[in-house]
């Protein structure tokens, strides 16, 4: 089965592999907004610099929980991807969640073609194919292990194809394919531990939608790509 779902990723992105930056090169600007049960509470949007060979990646997310007008959870994070021909050459992100701060400061070693990670959680190597867990990437849904973008922790996942479907999107009907992220370890305790359902349109090459439950239910939807709704 393990083979199987695997044959049937390797498809599905085949077109993908060898040409990822070139997905996003017309790409400036993608706005997501973040719901919790429904409700409309921040946001998460990249900005797109592309300059010859080079893509920098900027993100800021900031969203605020409250319940009946007090503030329970909040954050606040900017981060900063650098991509040397379609390589991930650094990556930096402050966090302040809640009034904790969390940070990530990862650079690759050349004469190692590895990952040296500094972060709050996580110090130490990683492997480069490990994927930076930010939404705009669908290579998430090719990796075996992903980096936390607020604290640097390294996190294994199982990644399933669930099936072709249609969302509604900004009142447009689009063709996506459904996948799920999931933590490898069974053990992994549940505030860390993965697990979303991720909307993926193969025509557009970008991650439209993720939800998942953690203290209620969760949503990050594209809202704009550049100045025109999707």
């Amino acid at each position: 089965m393990n083979k199987f779902l695997t044959l049937i990723l390797l498809s599905l992105f085949s077109s993908d592999v060898f040409a990822h930056s070139d997905h996003y090169r017309q790409i400036n600007k993608i706005e997501m907004e973040i719901l919790r049960n429904g409700k409309v509470i921040g946001f998460s949007n990249y900005y797109f610099k592309h300059k010859k060979k080079n893509m920098v990646v900027e993100n800021v997310t900031e969203f605020v929980v409250d319940v009946m007008g007090v503030k329970i959870f909040s954050v606040k994070s900017l981060g900063t991807e650098i991509y040397n021909e379609d390589k991930l050459i650094s990556f930096k992100s402050n966090t302040l969640q809640n009034k904790k701060k969390k940070f990530v400061n990862l650079r690759y070693i050349e004469d190692q073609n590895k990952f040296f990670i500094e972060g709050s959680s996580f110090v130490g190597y990683a492997k480069t194919s490990n994927v930076i867990g930010n939404w705009w990437n669908h290579k998430l849904l090719q990796a075996q292990s992903q980096i936390s973008p607020l604290s640097g922790s390294v996190k294994n996942q199982i990644v399933t194809f669930i099936g072709k479907e249609f969302i509604i999107l900004n009142d447009k009907k689009v063709k996506v394919e459904k996948f799920n992220i999931m933590s490898k370890d069974p053990n992994t305790p549940e505030e860390k531990r993965l697990n979303f359902d991720i909307w993926y349109n193969k025509e557009k090459a970008l991650i439209l939608k993720i939800s998942y439950n953690r203290m209620g239910n969760w949503e990050y939807k594209i809202k704009k790509i550049n100045e025109s709704l999707f």
